[in-house]
């Protein structure tokens, strides 16, 4: 077999989403943040999870519309999905993430994953070997 990405490399599935209401909770009150506009992410190095689980949030406040929201929470988990193997490849322990839409305006799919990659990266460097798991 050549080495093409596996069917599973790009999905996002229900166990990589964040629902757990204890789990969020310990993310907002203990994870660390970095920023890269339009997009803001809580994170937190655990081992607490299996694999990691993804948040992702567009504030009412910003967007009246149901739809506004969905379309921005679409692209941005569009987005993640792609290129969560920045994350994969980074360090054993999983990470809690909560990813954060900030702007008040509309922006394309690739400016708002052009964002992510950058923060996502930042994030593996900055905290691969700084930030214990708990």
């Amino acid at each position: 077999m050549s080495e093409s990405l596996g069917s599973g490399d790009f999905t996002f599935k229900k166990h990589e989403r964040l629902s757990s209401k204890k789990l969020i909770d310990v993310l907002f009150s203990e994870g660390h943040s970095a920023k890269a506009f339009p997009i803001s992410i809580k994170y937190l190095n655990t081992e607490k999870v299996a694999d990691t689980q993804v948040l992702i949030s567009v504030p009412k406040k910003k967007f009246k519309r149901a739809v506004d929201r969905n379309l921005l929470k679409r692209r941005v988990r569009e987005a993640y999905r792609q290129n969560k193997k920045i994350l994969q490849g980074a360090s054993g322990a999983p990470y809690l993430l909560g990813i954060i839409y900030i702007s008040d305006e509309i922006l394309s799919f690739r400016e708002i994953e052009n964002k992510l990659i950058l923060v996502l990266n930042r994030l593996t460097q900055n905290n691969s070997s700084q930030i214990p798991p708990i």
